[in-house]
């Protein structure tokens, strides 16, 4: 059974940074592209980064551009979300999920990924 357990999440000031990590168990990692995605309070789940299985493309929301930055260690099974600069309208429940298929470049549809996360609360406020 695949596992996704976020951590990082809390609450940082307009300006501030912080790093998501998505520890992944439960099958072979390094074979699946991975992602994250968030929701706001009363808004749909919007996608924000994506990294292929190898980690040579990503692929992130305008929204999040030139501000966030998504990685991966297969080694140690493991995706993160570098967030810099961060705005109030960040403020949501992060979800890193990953996809159905092996070998697979970045995925942006949220239909597309096969297992998610419990989520981790961001909160951008002063």
């Amino acid at each position: 059974q695949v596992q996704l357990v976020e951590s990082g999440g809390g609450l940082v000031q307009p300006g501030g940074s912080l790093r998501l990590s998505c520890a992944a168990s439960g099958r072979t990692f390094s074979r699946y592209a991975m992602g994250w995605f968030r929701q706001a309070p009363g808004k749909e789940r919007e996608f924000v980064a994506a990294i292929s299985w190898s980690g040579d493309s990503t692929y992130y929301a305008d929204s999040v551009k030139g501000r966030f930055t998504i990685s991966r260690d297969n080694a140690k099974n493991t995706e993160y979300l570098q967030m810099n600069t961060l705005k109030s309208e960040d403020t949501a429940v992060y979800y890193c999920a990953a996809g159905r298929t092996e070998f697979e470049t970045v995925v942006t549809g949220a239909t597309e990924y096969g297992y998610w996360g419990q989520g981790t609360q961001v909160t951008v406020s002063s």
